[in-house]
């Protein structure tokens, strides 16, 4: 798990290079040529998260509605949606869930353009979408996603800021700032704050992660990362969603990981904090805002649609830590394998 997170800067250039975004920016011509009419994405485990930021950016950048398929409806009940006018994307780091094959491929016969993105060019989800894109994140040798998880967001960035620009390829200062992504991720990498903060937790019998907007998916992988590798249970809760109840179960002896960044999803986490003061939880910000008063794991500040790819650095790296504090193997979680094939 440390090898594959260290690997994350140079997986960014990767998919940054010439040749994987050109790559990308062909497949996001061909979906603006098709202009959709809404975008439905169809994912499991730590890629629903990724599928999640890419519905964010599809709603606010495309000003297309998007939203994330159930997959039981097709796989358990039969139900066949009229997705004639959609984008149906399958993100998945295996390719290999059957349940999600089955959607793009009913997807597919009622006329809509099919999409995978992962990691398994060759895989069954590959070949059943008319296109794919290759997040080119090499072998992952732990069984907790980390690098797939963030080629995966940037493949998804790269997508919808290409369809954005019509011919999909970005504007020079937008490719400027992508450019800057491996070497702010490698500063993130280096800074020890999260193994320093792994003891706190060691005896931490429940967490809560929050965040909004954006980072609502990086609270969410977060979350899966600590129950995953920790075994500890981790609720995560858009900002908005906690104030709507699950509030009244912090306190002192539950942590609070709250990412918050410098744009209006983590400007509206200012209604948040304090109420999470007043119940005296034990918060640690993270991401690029200057939070007073609380822990922070200090992220570099980039334009809120970027954020998701270096706020989740730390909390993976706090994730392996705390499971090594508590004596567990991060590297081989009890019960899992790396391919989960539902249906």
């Amino acid at each position: 798990m440390a090898a594959d997170i260290a690997e994350q800067p140079a997986g960014y250039a990767r998919l940054l290079s010439t040749g994987h975004a050109g790559a990308i920016a062909r497949v996001a011509a061909a979906v603006a040529e098709r202009r959709p009419r809404h975008v439905v994405f169809t994912a499991r485990g730590t890629s629903d998260h990724a599928a999640l930021y890419g519905a964010y950016l599809t709603e606010i950048r495309l000003g297309l509605p998007a939203g994330l398929a159930s997959p039981s409806a097709v796989t358990v009940y039969g139900a066949r949606p009229d997705l004639s006018d959609a984008l149906v994307v399958g993100v998945s780091q295996s390719g290999g869930s059957p349940d999600l094959t089955e959607v793009l491929r009913t997807a597919r016969e009622a006329g809509a353009l099919t999409l995978a993105v992962t990691n398994a060019p060759n895989s069954p989800l590959a070949r059943t979408a008319e296109l794919g894109i290759d997040i080119a994140a090499g072998h992952e040798r732990a069984v907790a996603a980390t690098k797939t998880y963030t080629a995966e967001l940037l493949a998804l960035l790269l997508l919808v800021e290409g369809v954005r620009a019509g011919d999909g390829v970005l504007p020079a200062d937008q490719r400027a700032a992508l450019e800057r992504l491996p070497e702010l991720a490698e500063r993130t990498l280096a800074d020890d704050t999260p193994t320093r903060l792994a003891p706190r937790y060691r005896f931490a019998g429940q967490l809560v992660t929050t965040g909004r907007g954006y980072a609502y998916p990086t609270a969410r992988e977060a979350a899966l990362k600590l129950m995953e590798t920790s075994y500890l249970p981790a609720l995560a809760f858009s900002g908005a969603d906690l104030l709507h109840g699950p509030l009244a179960m912090t306190d002192p002896d539950v942590p609070v990981l709250a990412v918050v960044g410098s744009g209006p999803g983590g400007r509206s986490m200012g209604e948040v904090l304090p109420r999470l003061g007043e119940r005296r939880a034990d918060v640690v910000v993270v991401g690029s805002a200057e939070v007073e008063g609380v822990t922070r794991l200090a992220v570099p500040e980039v334009d809120e649609r970027y954020a998701p790819l270096l706020d989740i650095l730390p909390l993976q790296r706090l994730a392996l830590a705390l499971a090594l504090a508590r004596g567990e193997d991060p590297d081989a979680p009890r019960g899992l394998k790396k391919v989960t094939a539902t249906m």
